[in-house]
């Protein structure tokens, strides 16, 4: 009998094994202490409680290395050190996991000591800014694909919007008086730079219709050789709210690392001090 993903997670799940070696390895850890627990009370300096902390210990030094894999391509391929897609899944399941061994060694109690308790919280921080990281990567590239007529990477922006604010302003010079002066006073200043917004959040086209019927008012007004212009001006602007609406979600996957991996280093620098505390004190 295959096992198979439940249809909500299909989309998720990108490695069925790994989900439910994951999830029957959680079922085993879980019922290895309450076993346990029937038999004693668990503390981070009993047997098990050590136990656990050096299968937590290990597992997070596996888990770590993935970000060493990710920055020695070559090398690892040259040497078949396993498929990157391979080292992922290892490095998610196995952030979950660790964090389960966590409480485990503490007996699934907040530590009282300061350098416990750092590294006790860390380990929660780490484990769920990657399920954050994962939420994320799922679903910014799904929703920007699904609003936006453009793709774009994130360091091409800047660029990009220079680019655009360059074509506006030369087509102004060739526009009267009605269009340059509706440039300067309302657009200007949002063609200037990428300006990342909260409401593509909630709108991926951050409201697009309600902010370009200033174009449709205006150009009641204007005679038909301008009105093609303002068309163009009108098409300028509204590619510059799609790079807005990339600036805007891509930059929280570049914040999200800065909420992920440096904590990660002094998780494991942290983790260093306390194996070397045990087991030389």
């Amino acid at each position: 009998m295959v096992l198979k993903a439940p249809a909500k997670l299909k989309g998720w799940i990108q490695s069925p094994p790994w989900f439910w070696a994951f999830v029957i390895s959680i079922a085993v850890s879980l019922l290895v202490y309450l076993l346990n627990w029937t038999i004693a009370e668990v503390h981070p300096y009993t047997v098990w409680g050590m136990s656990y902390g050096i299968a937590a210990a290990v597992l997070m030094t596996g888990v770590a290395l993935y970000g060493l894999r990710r920055r020695t391509k070559k090398t690892s391929s040259k040497y078949r050190l396993g498929k990157s897609q391979t080292w992922l899944q290892f490095h998610l399941y196995g952030g979950a996991l660790f964090l389960l061994l966590v409480f485990m060694h503490t007996g699934f109690r907040v530590p009282s000591g300061i350098h416990t308790w750092w590294l006790w919280f860390l380990s929660l921080w780490i484990t769920l800014s990657g399920f954050l990281g994962v939420l994320l990567q799922k679903w910014i590239p799904k929703i920007l694909a699904s609003g936006l007529s453009i793709e774009v990477l994130y360091e091409r922006i800047p660029a990009l919007v220079g680019e655009i604010r360059e074509k506006a302003e030369n087509l102004i010079q060739t526009c009267d008086d009605t269009i340059q002066e509706f440039y300067q006073t309302q657009l200007a200043a949002a063609l200037a730079a990428p300006q990342p917004r909260l409401i593509y959040y909630a709108d991926i086209t951050g409201g697009i219709h309600a902010r370009t019927k200033q174009f449709d008012y205006l150009r009641r007004f204007l005679p038909a050789n301008e009105k093609a212009k303002l068309d163009q001006l009108e098409a300028i602007y509204k590619t510059k709210l799609e790079l807005d609406a990339h600036y805007t979600l891509q930059k929280a996957l570049r914040w999200w690392l800065y909420l992920h991996l440096p904590v990660s280093l002094v998780l494991f620098v942290l983790l260093g001090l306390h194996l070397y505390a045990v087991l030389y004190y």
